[in-house]
């Protein structure tokens, strides 16, 4: 009943690949190759933003645009299963107070270093790119502090938060490394990284890993089976 619009590389994609694979339930994931007219315009009547992922539902025949929406969508749909926001009114506000975070301070400037490399010569935004440098500066001093006592983003759960954060934060320390001067942030990222649904998305994203704009910049566990 439920299929997810993807590209296995996009980070915002592997938020919602998170999500469901904690949760197990049951979809299909079909990737949207731009480069073909046929599924992009096909995509693009889906959702004419034309942003990935998306998600429809046969069930109920809606089409779910938007990384937090889609996660909130799936919430609503399967209480039992699918658990990423808390009950607790305060703890629900953090979560969705730090998913923002995640998206708009630590994605959005991680994108824009990783789409300047790949600007046609002389069209680079060089002030831009310092910004977002600036900008993760800040963000990663943020998170370190927030992450005090903490096992996950905003306590003892795995919540929409920890969703956003992982491919926010994995592309970012690729771009923009974290440096020895952040432990909690580092074991936070660690962490991340040896939950079984993250491990799966970054198995399922490795083949395509040498299309990444910066892939000699990427951990040498990942780099060495991208040659």
């Amino acid at each position: 009943m439920l299929t997810l619009y993807i590209h296995p590389l996009a980070s915002f994609c592997h938020k919602v690949l998170i999500s469901l694979y904690e949760s197990e339930l049951v979809f299909e994931a079909r990737t949207v190759d731009f480069s073909d007219p046929g599924s992009a315009a096909a995509h693009f009547e889906r959702w004419p933003v034309g942003k990935i992922p998306v998600l429809h539902d046969s069930a109920t025949g809606r089409v779910v645009p938007e990384t937090s929406i889609i996660i909130e969508y799936l919430q609503t749909r399967y209480p039992e299963q699918f658990r990423f926001l808390p009950d607790d009114a305060r703890l629900r506000l953090d979560t969705r107070l730090w998913d923002r975070f995640y998206d708009l301070h630590v994605s959005v400037p991680m994108q824009k270093i990783v789409t300047d490399r790949i600007r046609p010569a002389g069209a680079g935004d060089p002030y831009g790119v310092a910004e977002a440098h600036e900008a993760l500066e800040t963000a990663y001093a943020m998170i370190e502090t927030q992450l005090s006592g903490k096992a996950w983003a905003v306590g003892d759960d795995f919540t929409l938060a920890d969703c956003a954060a992982f491919p926010a934060l994995f592309f970012a320390s690729v771009v923009h490394p974290i440096g020895g001067v952040r432990p909690a942030l580092s074991s936070y990222l660690d962490r991340l990284l040896s939950r079984p649904s993250v491990a799966r998305v970054m198995d399922e994203a490795r083949p395509f890993f040498r299309f990444f704009p910066y892939k000699e910049a990427l951990p040498e566990r990942f780099r060495e089976k991208t040659e």
